[in-house]
C-alpha cells in the first residue's frame, strides 16, 4: 500500500526529468543536424554521395552514407574517403559534433586553409583525423587535443614550421606530415611524443639537424623523415628506440658515420638510409640486426670491407650497397642468406670473384654487380632459385664463357654483360629466353653465328663489338624490338627483309661489318626508325628514294660503303633529318638544298670523286651547268642573256634599295640615360622601328609596364639572365617561325640586364587560368609547347634551348593555342623553377634541359600546383612538385592529386600516362630522360589510340625495393 502510494505521489517529477531528458536529447540531434548539412552546403559534391544528407531525413542521420553512430544514436563517425568531393572547409564547425570520434576527409580534392581553431574547438573526444591527399594549403593550425590518437595532414600543400605545440599532443600515436612543403627544423618538443608509434615527416622541405630528442620516443615503430633538406649526424640517441621496426632517412644531405648504436634496434626490420652522405665503414653491430628484412645505404660514401659477419643476416631479402666506395672481395657469407632476393652491389670497387655459390642457396630475383673490378668466372649457380629476372654484370673484367645455366634460366628479363672478357660462343638456348626484353653482350669477344632468335619480349638486343659472324640473324619473332645494335662484328651477307618486318624498331647500327648488296627499299616500312647507321660496310647500288618516307628518321649515316648513283633528291624533305653522313661512297651528281643538306659538315659528303654541289661546301666542287646550244638559236640566246641582264640589273637595283632601308631601319640603336647606364637596342622586326620609341621602351622596362605603341600594338617584356652577348640577327628572327612562340620583336640590353620584347597577342597566360581549364585544353597546351619544343631542338641549327616553361611563360590566345614567351640561346632564363639540376650545376645545357621543364610543366597541367624551386629529389634538394609528386604517386591514390577541374572518370587513363611521362621527363639524369620527338609521339599517342598501343615509358619509383637496377 504504502509502495502504491509512493508511487502515486512522484509520477510528476519522473515525468519532468523524462521530458527534460527527451528535450536535450532532441536538441542536440538537431545541433548534429545542422552542423552536417553546414558542412554539405559548404563542399562540392559531383558524384552526389551526400544526397542523403537533408531534412527529409532527419530522423535517420545514423543512415546518412559516411555517417556512423553509437547505440544511443549520437554521430562518432565521419567518413568521407574517396568521395571526389571538392571546394574549402571556411569553419571548424563539423567538427565541433560533441561525441565525434574519427574523422576522415581524405582522397578527396578539398582545398584552401584547414581552420586555425580546429585544434581548440573541436571535440574533446575526437581520436582520429585524416586530411590527407587533398589540395589543403597554408600553415599547421596551432593548439591541441588532448585525446588525438591519428593525426594525418600528409600529401597536401601545407607550408610553414612545425610548431613547438606538437609536443602537446601526448596521447598521438601516429602522426603524418609528410608529401607537404614544410620549412624549418623537426622541432625538439617532438621527443615529448612518448606515446607516437608512426612519426612520417617525409617529403617536405625541412632542415637542420635531426634531434637528439627522437631518442625519447620509445614506442615509435617507425620513421620516416626522407625526402628533406636534413643534414647533421644520424643521433646515436635512434638506437635507444627498442621498438623500431622501420628506419628511413633517405634523400637528406646526413653525414658522419653510421652510429654503432643502430645495431641496439633488434626489432628493426627495415633500414633506409640511402641517398645521402654518410663515410666510413659499416659498424660490425649492425650485422647483429636478425629480424633485418631489407638494409639500403646507398649512394653514400660509405667505404672498406663487407665482412663475413653478413651471413648473420639470416632474414635478409635486400642488399643495397651500390654507389659507394666499398672494395675487397664479395663476401662468401652472402651465398648463405636462404631469402636472399636482391642483391645490388654496383659502382663500387670490389675485386676478386663473384663468389661461387652464389644463388645455389639464395633466392635471387635482382642481382647487379656492375662497375666493380671483380674477375674470374660468371658460377653457375645464380639460377638455382628459377627466379632470376635481372642479371646486371656489366664494366667488370670478367671472362670465360657465359654457363650454360643461363641458357637454361627462364625467368631472365634483363641481362647486361657488356665490357667484360666473355669468349666462347652463346650457351644453348640463350636467344630463347621468352622473356627477356633487354639484352647487352656488347664489347666482349663473343663469336659464332648469331643465327634464329626466338625472343617474343625482346626489346633492346645490343651485340656489338664482338666477333660474331655469319648472316644477319633472323628477328622477326621479336616484334617489339625498339634498338638492335650488331656493330663492329664479322657479319656478312645482305640485309634480311625479316628486319623490316619490326613495327616498332627506332635505332638500328648495322656498322662495321660485312654486310654487302644493296639497301632493300622496303627498309622505309620500318616507320619508328630513328637512328639508322649502316656504315663501314660493302653495300652496293643507289640509296632508295623511299627513305623519304621515314617520317621520324632523325639521324643517317651510309659512309664508308660502295653506294653508287645520286641522292635521292626528296631525301632532304625529311623535316626530322638532323644529320646524315654519305661520305666514301661512289655517288655522283648534284647534293640536295633542303632540310639536313642545307648545312651539311663537309666531312659528311667528302670522299665522293662525282659529287658536287650547288652552293659552296669546302670539299665539293660547284655542280657544272651545261647547255647544248643549237648554231642555230644564237640569236635568241643572246637575246634573251640581254633580256635577262637587265632584269637582273633593274631587280637587283630595287632589292639592294628594299635591303639597304631594310638594314637602315634594323640598325642598332644606342641609348645612355641620365644615370649613365648605356642600353643596346637591336629591333628584329621593321614594322616597329617606328611606332616603338626607344624612350617608351626605356620607361616600361623601368616600371616593368606593358607596352602599347601608337598603332595600339601590346608588347611585353621579358627579362633573362645574361652569360653571353646576343645571338646574330639571322638566328634570333627564326624563333619566331612557329606558331607556338610569341613573335620576338626586339632585344634590349646593359651590362647587367637583358630584355626580350615580344608582340602580346590577346589572352591570358597560363598561370591565370590553370585551375579552370578542362582536360582537352590542358592536352592541347601540352601538344602545342611539345610542337614548339620539337621546331627548336630539330629545325633550328643548331638547335635552341627554351629555358623556361614555366606557365608564366606561356600564353594562351583567343584561339586557345599556346604561346611560349621564349629564352634566347646564350641567355638563361630566371625563373630557376623549371631548370634542370645540370642548369643549376652550371653543366652542359642541352634539349634534355629543356625536357625537364616540359616534365614540371606536365605535372603542374595535371596537378594544377605551381612550382618553386623545383628539383628533382635525386638532385639532393627535395620538397619540391617533382618529389611531391613521386611520393604521392607510388603512395597513395592517383585521383588525390588531380586537379578537381579535370574529369578523371572519363580521362584517368590518358591522366596515368602523361604522370608517368612527366616522372620519366624528370629524372635526374640527362641520358635517361626521352628525347623531344619521342615525347611528342607518345603525346600524340595518348590523345589518339586505345589504352594498348599507348607509349609507356617505364618509371622507378622512389621507394621500392626494386629501385634503381642498370
Amino acid at each position: 500500500m504504502s509502495t502504491s502510494h509512493h508511487y502515486h505521489r512522484h509520477p510528476p517529477y519522473l515525468i519532468t526529468i523524462l521530458f527534460l531528458l527527451f528535450l536535450n536529447l532532441c536538441c542536440l540531434h538537431a545541433n548534429e543536424l545542422e552542423l552536417l548539412l553546414s558542412f554539405k552546403s559548404s563542399v562540392q559534391d559531383p558524384l552526389r554521395h551526400l544526397s542523403s544528407w537533408s531534412y527529409s531525413s532527419t530522423n535517420e542521420v545514423c543512415l546518412w552514407n559516411g555517417v556512423v553512430c553509437n547505440n544511443l544514436s549520437r554521430v562518432v563517425s565521419l567518413d568521407l574517403s574517396s568521395k571526389n568531393i571538392s571546394g574549402r572547409i571556411l569553419t571548424s564547425a563539423t567538427f565541433h559534433l560533441p561525441f565525434l570520434r574519427t574523422i576522415n576527409l581524405s582522397n578527396n580534392n578539398l582545398s584552401g586553409t584547414i581552420p586555425n581553431d580546429i585544434f581548440t574547438t573541436s571535440s574533446p573526444s575526437l581520436r582520429y583525423l585524416n586530411l590527407s591527399n587533398n589540395n589543403f594549403s597554408g600553415s599547421i593550425p596551432r593548439g591541441f587535443l588532448q585525446n588525438l590518437y591519428t593525426l594525418d595532414l600528409s600529401n597536401n600543400m601545407v607550408s610553414g614550421e612545425i610548431y613547438d605545440d606538437i609536443g602537446f599532443f601526448s596521447n598521438l600515436r601516429v602522426l603524418d606530415l609528410g608529401g607537404n612543403v614544410l620549412t624549418g627544423h623537426v622541432p625538439t618538443n617532438i621527443g615529448n611524443l612518448s606515446r607516437l608509434k608512426f612519426l612520417t615527416l617525409a617529403s617536405n622541405q625541412l632542415t637542420g639537424d635531426l634531434p637528439a630528442e627522437l631518442g625519447l620516443m620509445k614506442n615509435l615503430k617507425w620513421i620516416y623523415l626522407g625526402y628533406n633538406n636534413l643534414s647533421g649526424e644520424i643521433p646515436y640517441q635512434i638506437g635507444d628506440l627498442s621498438a623500431l621496426n622501420h628506419l628511413d632517412l633517405v634523400y637528406n644531405n646526413i653525414s658522419g658515420p653510421i652510429p654503432s648504436s643502430l645495431g641496439d634496434l633488434k626489432e628493426l626490420e627495415y633500414m633506409f638510409l640511402y641517398q645521402n652522405k654518410l663515410s666510413g665503414q659499416i659498424p660490425p653491430s649492425i650485422f647483429s640486426l636478425h629480424n633485418l628484412i631489407a638494409l639500403d645505404l646507398s649512394d653514400n660514401s660509405l667505404s672498406g670491407d663487407i665482412p663475413e659477419l653478413v651471413a648473420q643476416l639470416q632474414s635478409l631479402k635486400i642488399l643495397h650497397l651500390f654507389s659507394n666506395s666499398f672494395s675487397g672481395k664479395i663476401p662468401e657469407g652472402v651465398t648463405s642468406l636462404p631469402r636472399l632476393q636482391v642483391l645490388q652491389l654496383w659502382s663500387n670497387r670490389f675485386s676478386g670473384g663473384i663468389p661461387t655459390n652464389l644463388g645455389k642457396h639464395n633466392n635471387l630475383i635482382v642481382l647487379d654487380l656492375s662497375t666493380n673490378n671483380l674477375t674470374g668466372k660468371i658460377p653457375d649457380t645464380l639460377c638455382d632459385s628459377g627466379h632470376l629476372t635481372k642479371l646486371i654484370l656489366f664494366s667488370n673484367s670478367l671472362d670465360g664463357v657465359i654457363p650454360p645455366s643461363l641458357g637454361e634460366c627462364e625467368s631472365l628479363e634483363r641481362v647486361r654483360l657488356q665490357r667484360n672478357g666473355f669468349s666462347g660462343q652463346l650457351p644453348r638456348g640463350f636467344n630463347k629466353l621468352q622473356l627477356v626484353n633487354f639484352l647487352d653482350l656488347s664489347n666482349n669477344n663473343l663469336r659464332g653465328n648469331i643465327g634464329t632468335w626466338d625472343m617474343p619480349q625482346l626489346e633492346m638486343l645490343n651485340l656489338g663489338k664482338n666477333n660474331f659472324s655469319g648472316e644477319l640473324p633472323d628477328l622477326s619473332r621479336s616484334k617489339r624490338l625498339k634498338k638492335l645494335d650488331l656493330s663492329g662484328n664479322k657479319i656478312s651477307g645482305v640485309v634480311p627483309l625479316g628486319l623490316m618486318t619490326l613495327p616498332k624498331l627506332m635505332d638500328l647500327d648495322l656498322s662495321e661489318n660485312e654486310i654487302t648488296g644493296a639497301i632493300p627499299i622496303e627498309f622505309s616500312s620500318c616507320k619508328n626508325l630513328v637512328n639508322l647507321d649502316m656504315s663501314d660496310n660493302n653495300l652496293t647500288g643507289e640509296i632508295p628514294s623511299s627513305f623519304s618516307d621515314f617520317p621520324v628518321l632523325s639521324n643517317l649515316d651510309l659512309s664508308c660503303n660502295r653506294l653508287s648513283g645520286e641522292i635521292p633528291k626528296n631525301l632532304g624533305n625529311i623535316e626530322s633529318l638532323v644529320q646524315v653522313n654519305i661520305s666514301h661512297n661512289l655517288l655522283h651528281g648534284s647534293l640536295p638544298l633542303t632540310g639536313a643538306f642545307l648545312a651539311i659538315n663537309a666531312t659528311a659528303v667528302a670522299g665522293n670523286k662525282n659529287l658536287c654541289s650547288a652552293k659552296k661546301v669546302s670539299v665539293l666542287p660547284l655542280c657544272k651547268v651545261i647547255r647544248k646550244r643549237s648554231t642555230e638559236s644564237w640569236w635568241f640566246v643572246v637575246t634573251s642573256t640581254f633580256v635577262a641582264f637587265l632584269a637582273v640589273l633593274v631587280s637587283g637595283f630595287f632589292i639592294a634599295l628594299v635591303i639597304q632601308r631594310k638594314h637602315n631601319s634594323l640598325k642598332v640603336k644606342k641609348v645612355e640615360q641620365e644615370d649613365g647606364t648605356k642600353w643596346v637596342i637591336q629591333f628584329l622586326d621593321s614594322r616597329f622601328t617606328k611606332s616603338l620609341k626607344v624612350n617608351a621602351i626605356l620607361s616600361s622596362l623601368k616600371e616593368q609596364n606593358v607596352l602599347v605603341d601608337k598603332n595600339g600594338v601590346r608588347f611585353v617584356f621579358k627579362e633573362v639572365k645574361k652569360y653571353d652577348s646576343l645571338p646574330e640577327i639571322p638566328e634570333i628572327r627564326k624563333l619566331s617561325e612557329h606558331r607556338n612562340i610569341l613573335k620576338l620583336v626586339a632585344t634590349c640590353q646593359s651590362e647587367k640586364l637583358a630584355f626580350l620584347i615580344y608582340e602580346d597577342v590577346e589572352g591570358k597566360r597560363l598561370s591565370q587560368v590553370l585551375n579552370c581549364l578542362g582536360w582537352e585544353r590542358r592536352r592541347k597546351i601540352m601538344m602545342g609547347i611539345a610542337e614548339a619544343l620539337r621546331f627548336l631542338h630539330y629545325r633550328c641549327s643548331p638547335g635552341i634551348v627554351a629555358g623556361d616553361l614555366s606557365p608564366e611563360s606561356i600564353v594562351l590566345d583567343v584561339k586557345d593555342e599556346p604561346r611560349l614567351c621564349l629564352g634566347l640561346p646564350g641567355l638563361l632564363c630566371m625563373n630557376a623553377a623549371y631548370m634542370a639540376p645540370e642548369t643549376r650545376e652550371h653543366k652542359e645545357v642541352t634539349s634534355k634541359s629543356d625536357i625537364y621543364g616540359f616534365g614540371i610543366l606536365l605535372l603542374n597541367l595535371i596537378t594544377g600546383k605551381s612550382s618553386s624551386g623545383d628539383e628533382d629529389i635525386e638532385s639532393g634538394v627535395n620538397g619540391s612538385l617533382v618529389s611531391w609528386a613521386r611520393y604521392s604517386y607510388f603512395n597513395c591514390n592517383i585521383n588525390t592529386w588531380i586537379d578537381s577541374s579535370i574529369n578523371t572518370s572519363v580521362h584517368k587513363h590518358e591522366i596515368v600516362h602523361v604522370i608517368n611521362l612527366a616522372l620519366n621527363c624528370t629524372v635526374y639524369d640527362p641520358q635517361d630522360r626521352p628525347c623531344t620527338k619521342n615525347v611528342l609521339k607518345a603525346l600524340e599517342t595518348i590523345s589518339s589510340s586505345s589504352s594498348s598501343s599507348i607509349t609507356y615509358f617505364p618509371i622507378l619509383p622512389s621507394f621500392d625495393p626494386l629501385r634503381n637496377f642498370n
